[in-house]
């Protein structure tokens, strides 16, 4: 897969899960597009991370979200605990990541398929 295609890839999954929770608004995707476009030297300089590169987009996205005061995304809904907190991926670095809770230890779904 082209450089191209797996950052057209990992924006595709990390916008459908901003939309199923309601934060695609225009300053989230314009977040979205900046981290993709600094991830495509991560990923020149590093062709064999193309398989991470997914989970590294929403980790930065997360981060830039909090900075630019929009919040912690996506925000936990699959457990019991009362305080708010976000999901968080994982593996941090490594293929097939996941969003999981990681104060009640679970899987909530894979990169992309958030409800």
């Amino acid at each position: 897969m082209t450089n191209d295609n797996v950052l057209l890839a990992a924006r595709a999954r990390v916008l459908r899960d901003m939309t199923s929770h309601g934060v695609d608004t225009a300053r989230a995707v314009d977040i979205l597009d900046e981290v993709l476009s600094e991830r495509r030297w991560w990923i020149e300089q590093w062709p064999e991370g193309s398989d991470y590169v997914d989970g590294q987009v929403a980790q930065d996205v997360q981060d830039r979200m909090l900075d630019a005061g929009l919040g912690r995304w996506p925000r936990c809904t699959s457990c019991d605990e009362t305080q708010q907190h976000e999901l968080r991926i994982e593996p941090e670095l490594g293929p097939e990541p996941r969003w999981i809770c990681e104060k009640a230890g679970i899987t909530v779904a894979p990169l992309g398929s958030l409800t």
